[in-house]
């Protein structure tokens, strides 16, 4: 039972993302999330911090969870911490290269994920961007390469 508490949380963080993404990066967060928006960067980014500030919550839930009688906040925190793996793999390595992992897929999936990322930065502003998911993307993006 604990696991479904997993996989809802998982599913929840993406709305969390997207919401994240729409109104704090594209908000008041302009000033981290816009060098990532630059045509070519390359390291860190002040981007990154993002990582960090969903990293933060996810460790002390699964610390707090492991050592107390409330151990549905661990089941939270791996929920939180899966979506961060995922994240980090589908948007930094797959999506922006960062690692040259996952150079060459076929996946209608993951090229889908891909032309919807890159339609979100054609827009290099803060204003007028679409696409702010990353696992769940418009249906149209995915079209061109289901076969």
């Amino acid at each position: 039972m604990l696991f479904l508490v997993t996989i809802a949380v998982f599913l929840l963080m993406e709305c969390i993302t997207w919401c994240t993404h729409k109104y704090v990066m594209h908000g008041f967060g302009w000033y981290l999330h816009e060098d990532h928006h630059q045509p070519k960067y390359n390291g860190f980014e002040k981007n990154d911090a993002f990582f960090v500030i969903f990293a933060i919550p996810s460790m002390a839930l699964i610390f707090y969870g492991s050592n107390s009688i409330y151990t549905y906040l661990l089941y939270i925190g791996l929920g939180i911490l899966l979506y961060g793996v995922a994240y980090f793999l589908v948007h930094d390595v797959l999506i922006h290269q960062r690692f040259k992992w996952f150079k060459n897929t076929n996946n209608w999936y993951l090229q889908g994920l891909r032309k919807a990322h890159k339609i979100h930065h054609k827009n290099m502003g803060k204003e007028d961007s679409q696409c702010f998911g990353m696992l769940f993307v418009p249906v149209k993006y995915f079209k061109q390469y289901k076969k």
